[in-house]
């Protein structure tokens, strides 16, 4: 039995300063869902809006990969903090959050997507925040601990004998975030972290239950991930999975 297609959301490499890094880093996100049963189909801007519509139809699951900033108009931002934005992108994954909230599909959102799950449920984002961001060309990711919280879903993944959740170290690639007071109210904080401009977080999940989770860090990059958030995308693509099935 095939298995369910997970559309996933990128950056168009031949709009990329580096095409060649901005399809390597793609290819990352295809082979996270295909090593756990599912068919990856990389939508960008420079899809034709017939594939796109195509692959919305058919999804059974949403997956948000990282990128540039969501334009801050989305959100209410000032944009004095926001770097490069790509406005056609902010439309792609709007229809495509659209879509899967519509069938209450599974969504996974990854770096700049857990920015755009809040901004889509009505949050704000963090513009600027300093010494998290990874330099480009750096080959050791920057890292700090992540507190992720009791009796959440994501605690259930990664810690799945006890769900008491625990300390985990991960990859930092991103300059905006999310803060407490900026989360969306249908949404949950299930990891967060500390950072000079005060608390982060660096996961979330909705509050009815369904798959839709965001974190932060970048954990298609093993190199620089714990083993334990691998488990992230088995869960993901069983719940598309049986998102599909339930049709």
């Amino acid at each position: 039995m095939p298995g369910p297609l997970v559309l996933i959301t990128v950056t168009d490499p031949e709009r990329a300063s580096d095409p060649r890094r901005a399809a390597q880093r793609n290819a990352g996100y295809a082979e996270a869902v295909a090593r756990h049963g599912g068919e990856p189909m990389l939508v960008s801007t420079g899809t034709s809006a017939d594939e796109r519509t195509a692959a919305m139809k058919r999804m059974g699951g949403l997956l948000l990969s990282g990128g540039v900033d969501v334009a801050p108009e989305r959100y209410g931002g000032t944009g004095a903090g926001s770097g490069e934005i790509d406005r056609d992108r902010d439309e792609l994954e709007a229809d495509a959050w659209a879509a899967a909230e519509a069938r209450g599909q599974a969504i996974l959102g990854i770096c700049r997507g857990l920015q755009a799950i809040n901004v889509f449920s009505g949050g704000r984002l963090l513009e600027d925040v300093g010494g998290h961001q990874t330099p480009a060309r750096s080959k050791r990711a920057l890292t700090h601990p992540l507190r992720v919280s009791p009796g959440t879903r994501l605690a259930r993944i990664l810690f799945p004998t006890n769900a008491r959740g625990g300390v985990l170290e991960v990859n930092s690639y991103h300059h905006q975030g999310v803060r407490p007071a900026d989360l969306a109210p249908r949404l949950v904080a299930s990891a967060t972290a500390s950072s000079p401009a005060g608390e982060l977080v660096e996961a979330l999940e909705t509050r009815d239950g369904r798959f839709v989770m965001g974190v932060q860090c970048h954990p298609e990059r093993r190199e620089s991930t714990p083993a334990a958030f691998e488990r992230v995308f088995r869960v993901f693509v069983d719940a598309a999975r049986g998102a599909l099935t339930s049709r």
